[in-house]
């Protein structure tokens, strides 16, 4: 129990019970005893940074791997790993710690041995998958999304802004716009920064041929330290979920995991 508890602590427990979903019932009664729903996020926190497979599972966890499997199936359909993220921001919000001034874009390939969205980002015949990610000014992870990695940074842009979700703050409405958004010359398109003009976003972005990427970098190491924190779920070192939405449930958890810690602190 000591183990669940410490890659479960009491603060994560309390924020995945108000999403995850309503425990199925057996009106007839009977059946096989459900597995502690704390013990299984624990399992899947556990392969998330261990970078193990779901067969490696120790049998500290009190769940076979398929029940684990299954659960983790289940809870990423309900898509409770973004519900997770957004509480996770939400409480970080409240506390006054989101820096709206200055965020930053990145993004990062990981090598794929199989599934949906991968590509070939060189002609090598690799295929990879890319995570795409807008941080606040301190790093920690707004919004999150996965392409195959010959997708260009640039159509990563639109829909990252859109997903960044209301979040609460110490005083005032919600937010989900910076005021700045800070990227290198991969974003370097007139309708990206008409388009984040429009919506009251001043873009910082490099131009190709007249800045210096070393200029835009004393605000942009920032997303760039969160994609090594992002490596520190090991799962997320080379892909190997067929589905899509199981790669960014990885993501999703890598995320709320770094935005938690800043929580716990």
């Amino acid at each position: 129990m000591a183990f669940v508890e410490g890659l479960v602590p009491e603060g994560l427990w309390d924020l995945f019970r108000a999403v995850r979903p309503q425990v199925p019932t057996r009106p007839q009664g009977g059946g096989r005893r459900r597995v502690d729903d704390r013990a299984v996020l624990a399992a899947i926190i556990f392969v998330a940074t261990s970078g193990c497979t779901w067969r490696q599972l120790p049998p500290v966890f009190g769940a076979s791997w398929q029940t684990v499997h299954r659960r983790f199936s289940e809870w990423t359909a309900a898509r409770v790993w973004a519900k997770l993220h957004r509480l996770v921001l939400d409480e970080l919000g409240a506390r006054g710690e989101l820096d709206w001034s200055r965020c930053a874009i990145d993004s990062v390939n990981m090598r794929a041995l199989k599934g949906e969205l991968t590509g070939n980002p060189v002609d090598r015949g690799k295929k990879g998958s890319k995570i795409h990610l807008i941080t606040e000014r301190t790093g920690l992870p707004l919004s999150i999304g996965i392409s195959a990695a010959n997708t260009h940074d640039s159509q990563g842009l639109e829909p990252l802004v859109r997903g960044i979700a209301p979040i609460r703050s110490r005083r005032g409405p919600r937010r989900r716009r910076p005021a700045k958004l800070h990227g290198d010359k991969g974003y370097d398109y007139d309708h990206l920064r008409k388009w984040l003009r429009s919506r009251n976003i001043t873009p910082r972005i490099a131009r190709r041929g007249i800045e210096s990427s070393q200029r835009l970098g004393r605000y942009r190491w920032t997303v760039e330290r969160t994609v090594a924190w992002l490596s520190g779920c090991r799962r997320l070192h080379r892909r190997y979920e067929r589905k899509a939405e199981h790669f960014l449930a990885f993501a999703g958890i890598a995320a709320t995991l770094i935005c938690y810690r800043r929580l716990s602190n």
